[in-house]
């Protein structure tokens, strides 16, 4: 089942516990730190615009990238009542073009997680070196397996709302190092009934050397790694961890 189609509408329901616009500070902070302070920035894997539309609000001139069109009909519909002027592309993260350069790329939510497959993260990693500017930036996080392992594991969570609630169904497989979780949404419609709808969302673990490991072989230079969103390294603990990376010569 293809993810984030029914689950696109309730989103931001669910996810109202994210701190976007602390996430979006922080992000800003990194990028100054490196003398970006305004400019062209890409978001991949941008879902609903959330953080988009806060570096937006910062000052960027921000391009959105994502691959499902109900998410990015969400963030357009916000394009609309915000007024900013922000690009969004219908591609796969995997294969993204754009029409030039830009002076930073960010990635959020463990978007990088959902590409399963090392070799494919790579080729992730060798098209934002293409796409940055001499010197731009790269900054994004990814979940570590002791939060897999550890913190979601084979359990089962559920949360109900007045307009919707989900179950959520989650698998962890030591070996492959893949974490599945199934995703029973139920809607209220307009006409007050409530809509069943399913999906199946994987994710791997990535550990922090390979991480470095696939950056350095794309052509990006490994900067830096924090415990995200706060400028403390990462420890065995760490539930997610935010990378900084740049471009060094193409």
């Amino acid at each position: 089942m293809e993810a984030y189609t029914g689950f696109a509408e309730v989103y931001d329901i669910f996810m109202d516990n994210v701190p976007y616009e602390e996430w979006a500070e922080y992000l800003r902070g990194i990028l100054k730190e490196y003398g970006i302070v305004e400019g062209l920035a890409l978001e991949l894997g941008c879902g609903t615009g959330n953080l988009t539309t806060r570096l937006a609000e910062k000052g960027y001139d921000m391009i959105g990238v994502d691959g499902s069109a109900e998410m990015l009909q969400i963030a357009l519909d916000k394009k609309n009542e915000t007024g900013y002027d922000i690009l969004y592309l219908l591609q796969d993260m995997r294969e993204f073009e754009l029409y030039g350069t830009v002076r930073a790329v960010v990635s959020v939510c463990d978007s990088v997680n959902y590409i399963t497959e090392p070799e494919e993260l790579g080729r992730v990693f060798s098209l934002v070196n293409n796409y940055l500017d001499a010197s731009g930036i790269f900054v994004f996080d990814f979940n570590t397996e002791y939060k897999y392992r550890e913190v979601l594991g084979n359990q089962t969570i559920a949360e109900d709302r007045e307009e919707s609630s989900f179950i959520w169904e989650n698998y962890y497989d030591e070996e492959q190092r893949v974490n599945e979780y199934e995703l029973t949404l139920f809607i209220r419609e307009e006409d007050g009934r409530y809509g069943k709808y399913q999906e199946t969302h994987f994710q791997r673990a990535y550990t922090l050397e390979e991480i470095k490991m696939l950056i350095e072989q794309s052509g990006l230079e490994y900067v830096t790694a924090y415990d995200a969103y706060t400028r403390n390294p990462p420890g065995g603990r760490s539930e997610r961890i935010s990378v900084v990376a740049r471009e060094r010569g193409k």
